[in-house]
């Protein structure tokens, strides 16, 4: 936080920032990295949850933070046994089979393998799964039971007050739209890790995402076992798969990697703008595909939904997307609350084409990327980008999934994808109809407006012939020029002041009043100092995924 604060102001209560370069960022980002990990399990989550936030942290850290795991070494047996047994009985009871080895371990809870009885998984639909739940000659069945980590609750409740005692620290050194930002982001974690250890939530979630993909035979969304399910442990079926980012294994397997990234896509457009309720971790630890080319998904405690609204606007957006129109993204990020109205639009339509060609699959020139960090940095430059709290999971599933079907592949275009996807739904000609409507409604405001203002010039023209006009001017001060002038008349006036009575009480032999005198007058010519300076923005550079994989693949060969 401290070093933070001395970017944004070099003495930390004053000065003008400092230009902190890529290697400084990122050599940060790593020791914050290393310092989440140390700190445990909500921490781990908050980076996480930061790492998919451009809106709060500088790109470098991004790109560090991408790389954080929700894999931790699992608990003891006996706490999780003690976890298991005050909410469903004896094990043994249970279970015909309970191998005591985590084959996941998660921040906030962990998994097993164990086995039940046939009777036992009645809510299992034999049709649902990949085959590797069939039953078994013995009259079982495989199952996944995440259990809650021991004591983790309290942990995470002590955490949770950490951040929000250290958070009015961090606001004062930032600005406006980012403390905007940083304050949703604590309430959002606080709420969403809270959701995540509630299994019957979880549960919930699951099952109704499920039943959205029912019909569909390119995905397998486990089944809860309601019987074996509680608070602190859920019993899903066990589905078998090949993790989503092991490309090797994919190829070796013959499965279409292009094929994987586009129903990916699909079905997030899908939970998103159709449904309603979406699965919102999407990393690949909680995506798998079966030999048969279905894409897995697991682990639903960090799941959201996303209201009317919101669906509205991320139509519109990926309409304007698929039209490459950029003014009408820019509307679309303004009416949505995430792009501040005051932001250049000049040099958001830059962003916004390089950020499209981009997704596109296209190279991205370089020379494009530096002009426009120059035209940033040669403004006063307010960060243009916020984020309300209903839209935090859906930036991170949108960030986490690029990122996953890039790396199946490298030249996979999401933008046409999502354009196909819109055209099939109706949505593109939705839009189109909406757009003529518009239009059509405009032209007839148009004739109406036209007819009145031939009477009106008349009764204009008339009070200038009679000398009879007056015009009103109003000045905006968009950049608050009239308050700076005040305040260097002022801190003038006092300096003034200030030196004429250092002056008097001198000569008057007042040597600790002339003291007291020349200490003010050191004040306020620093604040008139400050007053004259303007304010730059840290250095930092943007971070295009596609670009950015392109030049570590350089980098490497």
């Amino acid at each position: 936080m401290l070093a933070y604060a001395r970017d944004r102001r070099r003495f930390l209560l004053f000065g003008r920032s400092r230009r902190v370069d890529h290697e400084t960022h990122r050599h940060r980002a790593e020791v914050l990295l290393e310092s989440l990990l140390t700190l445990g399990p909500t921490f781990i989550k908050l980076g996480q949850l930061l790492s998919a936030r451009p809106d709060v942290l500088p790109p470098a850290y991004i790109d560090v933070l991408s790389a954080l795991q929700d894999d931790v070494p699992p608990a003891e047996w006996a706490g999780a046994k003690r976890v298991l047994e005050e909410e469903l009985g004896p094990v043994d009871d249970r279970f015909e089979a309970f191998d005591t080895e985590a084959i996941s371990g998660a921040s906030l809870g962990q998994v097993y393998r164990a086995r039940i009885a046939d009777e036992a998984a009645s809510d299992f639909d034999p049709g649902d799964g990949d085959g590797s739940t069939a039953t078994s000659p013995d009259g079982t069945r495989e199952v996944a039971v995440k259990v809650r980590r021991p004591g983790v609750e309290e942990l995470v409740e002590a955490d949770l007050r950490v951040i929000h005692w250290s958070l009015p620290l961090l606001l004062y050194f930032v600005d406006e739209s980012r403390s905007f930002s940083l304050e949703n982001l604590a309430d959002e974690f606080s709420k969403t890790i809270r959701e995540e250890m509630d299994y019957e939530r979880e549960a919930e979630m699951l099952t109704e995402i499920r039943s959205n993909f029912t019909d569909d035979d390119r995905f397998v969304i486990p089944s809860v076992i309601e019987s074996h399910s509680c608070r602190r442990v859920l019993t899903m079926e066990y589905v078998e798969g090949t993790k989503i980012n092991d490309v090797e294994e994919l190829e070796r397997r013959g499965i279409d990697r292009t094929k994987i990234a586009e129903n990916l896509e699909r079905s997030y457009l899908q939970m998103i703008v159709d449904d309603g309720v979406f699965h919102a971790d999407p990393h690949p630890g909680n995506l798998a595909v079966t030999d048969d080319g279905r894409i897995v998904f697991y682990d639903f405690g960090m799941s959201g939904r996303v209201d009317e609204f919101v669906q509205d606007k991320i139509v519109e957006f990926y309409v304007a997307v698929a039209n490459q129109d950029i003014d009408a993204i820019l509307d679309v990020l303004v009416e949505i609350g995430t792009l501040s109205p005051e932001a250049d639009r000049a040099v958001m339509a830059e962003v916004m084409e390089i950020a499209i060609q981009d997704a596109r699959g296209e190279d991205v020139e370089q020379y494009r990327i530096n002009q426009i960090v120059g035209q940033i940095e040669d403004s006063i430059y307010v960060f243009p980008f916020r984020l309300p709290k209903n839209l935090a999971l859906v930036l991170r599933v949108a960030t986490v999934v690029e990122g996953v079907c890039v790396t199946l592949d490298p030249d996979f275009d999401f933008i046409a994808t999502a354009t196909d996807y819109l055209t099939e739904q109706g949505y593109r000609e939705e839009s189109i109809k909406q757009y003529l409507s518009e239009t059509g409604e405009q032209l007839r405001r148009t004739g109406e407006s036209l007819t009145r203002i031939t009477p009106k010039a008349e009764r204009a023209l008339d009070r200038l012939d009679r000398e009879d006009l007056f015009v009103r001017i109003g000045v905006e001060d968009s950049e608050n020029v009239f308050d700076k002038l005040a305040k260097r008349l002022i801190y003038g006036m006092l300096l003034t002041m200030s030196l004429f009575s250092m002056g008097v009480l001198y000569a008057l032999e007042a040597p600790q009043a002339s003291i007291v005198a020349a200490a003010f007058s050191v004040i306020v010519t620093i604040q008139l100092y400050r007053s004259f300076r303007t304010r730059r923005a840290t250095r930092v550079k943007p971070q295009f995924t596609r670009q950015n994989l392109r030049q570590r693949q350089r980098r490497e060969e």
